[in-house]
């Protein structure tokens, strides 16, 4: 059975992934039997549509196509993450992020939502992308999931909280559908984790808005935190990841034990969240 792996950062870690891929290739023995590169997620920034986390830069239109054309040649698809909750009609229409999808759209490529009219914008004017259910819609409840299940998604994406609940992840319809987020940095059950979702989506669109209005002029974060003190517990508690772990308690999977336990519950695609926050 093989594992299949959705690595991070396509724009940002190019490099690194191009170079790991080869070795995937010229070196398997450096790596476990069943591995497999199912994707390599991320966006181009700045991408207004992009939620999880704030992804700072701006990368031009050939840029945009030589990473897309460099990993689709390779047979990898990108994942883009367009996971923003805050989004409101009037960002659909953004010239960056339509350009980005024109490029991509050629039947290979995929888009990870949250928000009910991306969704449906993407779906209407954008059909050949395949659609994943993100983990930040934080569904919780094992009948929502179940439902979630059901829809028209080409993966869901498991709310980091069930992966060590096995008795639940047992009785998931379509596990063939189901994601694991390995390496989540959040805290089991984290009171902060919706909130933090909503403050990152509300900076990725004031950053966005910034470079497109102030393209030589810095972007000063603190003055954004400054000016929306409901995102205060999140600044708070943000901290940079620790290094992996397995406690029992952490929402963790890197051991070839626990890798094992996916396998045996019929769950056979793992997410590497990378530079997540």
């Amino acid at each position: 059975m093989k594992v299949r792996f959705h690595l991070p950062d396509f724009a940002r870690l190019f490099r690194f992934n191009a170079n790991f891929l080869n070795m995937l290739d010229n070196s398997p023995e450096f790596f476990r039997e069943g591995v497999e590169i199912a994707s390599i997620y991320g966006v181009f920034p700045p991408s207004i549509w992009n939620g999880g986390r704030v992804m700072h830069g701006m990368c031009q239109k050939d840029f945009v196509k030589g990473v897309t054309n460099y990993f689709n040649g390779r047979g990898i698809p990108l994942r883009f993450t367009f996971t923003n909750p805050m989004l409101e009609k009037k960002h659909l229409s953004d010239e960056f992020c339509n350009m980005v999808m024109h490029i991509a759209d050629n039947g290979m490529n995929e888009c990870i939502v949250v928000s009910p009219i991306l969704e449906e914008y993407i779906r209407k004017n954008y059909p050949g992308f395949k659609l994943t259910s993100s983990t930040c819609k934080r569904i919780t409840d094992p009948e929502a999931l179940k439902a979630e299940m059901e829809k028209d998604y080409h993966i869901v994406v498991l709310d980091y909280d069930f992966n060590n609940k096995f008795d639940i992840l047992e009785k998931i319809p379509h596990k063939e559908k189901c994601e694991i987020l390995v390496n989540a940095c959040c805290n089991p059950e984290c009171q902060y984790r919706s909130l933090h979702y909503k403050t990152m989506g509300t900076e990725q669109i004031a950053y966005a808005n910034h470079v497109k209005k102030y393209p030589n002029l810095q972007y000063d974060a603190k003055k954004f935190a400054e000016a929306h003190p409901e995102g205060e517990p999140v600044f708070t508690v943000m901290r940079p990841p620790q290094p992996l772990r397995y406690t029992g308690t952490q929402n963790t999977y890197h051991s070839r034990r626990h890798l094992e336990q996916i396998r045996a519950h019929g769950l056979q695609s793992v997410q590497d969240r990378g530079t997540y926050l």
